[in-house]
């Protein structure tokens, strides 16, 4: 029988992957939050670039709507791959959560089993997810360098 206090320490020590869990959580609730916004964006151009080729028809575009034309090609792919490192950065921090749980199970199984082993594989598992957490942070730092160029060639096109 397990003695009282090494019950709570149990707990404890399983809950202390949680807050790693919760930070995480709350970066991909983030991250999700980019995601719809720049799939909004991709598909408000789309649109746009739909009507003026509808406008066009079989005759020649103006000037300025060939221009404002590809200018929106040009951020859509831009968009795209911005889109790209926002789902990087939430697959890394889900599979960092996923790590993070997996550390708080093992840790369960070691205090139950008293084995060194587990306690390795504890610290590879935390370990991986740290990485992936900072790996996250790399691909939403990047997305954020992307969206801050993408509204620089915005305001430069329409000078």
């Amino acid at each position: 029988m397990v003695e009282q206090y090494t019950i709570v320490e149990i707990i404890q020590a399983m809950l202390a992957p949680g807050i790693m869990i919760s930070a995480c959580g709350l970066l991909i609730l983030g991250m999700n939050n980019k995601y719809s916004i720049i799939v909004g964006r991709i598909r408000q151009m789309n649109e746009e670039k739909r009507r003026f080729m509808i406008k066009a028809g079989d005759t020649s575009l103006l000037y300025e709507d060939e221009i404002r034309l590809k200018s929106i090609e040009h951020q859509m792919r831009e968009l795209a791959a911005r889109l790209s490192f926002v789902r990087n950065a939430v697959m890394s921090y889900a599979i960092a959560v996923a790590l993070f749980v997996l550390s708080s199970m093992l840790i369960g199984a070691g205090f139950i089993s008293n084995s060194r082993t587990f306690e390795v594989i504890i610290i590879i598992a935390f370990s991986l997810g740290m990485m992936l957490v900072l790996s996250g942070v790399i691909f939403a730092a990047m997305e954020s360098k992307k969206g801050y160029d993408i509204v620089n060639y915005e305001i430069k096109t329409s000078e």
